[in-house]
C-alpha cells in the first residue's frame, strides 16, 4: 500500500489544503485543513503530518508530542480525503502515528470522536483505544490508548 507520514512543509502544505471530507462528514470534521495549519503556527504543541500513499497526499493528521498536565498526548484531528476513504489508509496512518508516538515515549494517547461516528469508533477500538469514560465531553467520546 505504501502509506507514509511526512511533516507538513513548504512542499506539501498546499496539497494538504485541497483535502476534503465527504459532505455528510462535515459535522465530524468541520474545520478545513487550512485551519489546522494556521492554528499550528500559534499552538506550539501541534505537530502536523501529511498522509501519503506512494507520492499522493491522501490525508492529514494533527497530534501533540507534548503531554498535557495528566501526561496525555492528544490526537486532535485525523482525516482521509473523500476520494481515498475505505481503502485502509486511515488505519495504516494511525498505526504509523502510534508507533511514532510510542518511540517518542508517549505512554497515554487520547483521541475523541463524535458519538454517532461509528466508523471512527470501530477504527479506534480496533487499534486498542478504550473509552476513557462513558460520558461525552464537549460533544465527543474520549478514548485512551495506554502504551506499556
Amino acid at each position: 500500500m505504501g502509506i507514509t507520514l511526512k511533516p507538513v512543509s513548504i512542499e506539501n502544505w498546499y496539497a494538504c489544503t485541497k483535502l476534503k471530507v465527504k459532505t455528510e462528514q462535515l459535522n465530524v470534521f468541520p474545520a478545513p485543513v487550512v485551519y489546522w495549519i494556521a492554528e499550528s503556527k500559534y499552538v506550539d504543541d501541534f505537530e502536523l503530518r501529511a498522509v501519503y500513499c506512494e507520492e499522493d497526499v491522501v490525508g492529514f493528521i494533527v497530534f501533540c508530542m507534548k503531554p498535557d498536565t495528566d501526561d496525555n498526548h492528544w490526537i486532535p484531528a485525523i482525516m482521509i480525503d473523500e476520494k481515498h476513504q475505505g481503502k485502509g489508509y486511515g488505519k495504516t496512518a494511525m498505526e504509523l502515528l502510534i508507533e511514532l508516538m510510542r518511540t517518542s515515549n508517549c505512554k497515554r494517547i487520547m483521541i475523541g470522536h463524535r458519538p454517532n461516528n461509528q466508523i471512527a469508533s470501530n477504527l479506534y477500538e480496533s487499534l486498542g483505544f478504550k473509552k476513557a469514560s462513558e460520558e461525552v465531553v464537549d460533544g465527543e467520546v474520549i478514548r485512551l490508548l495506554q502504551i506499556i
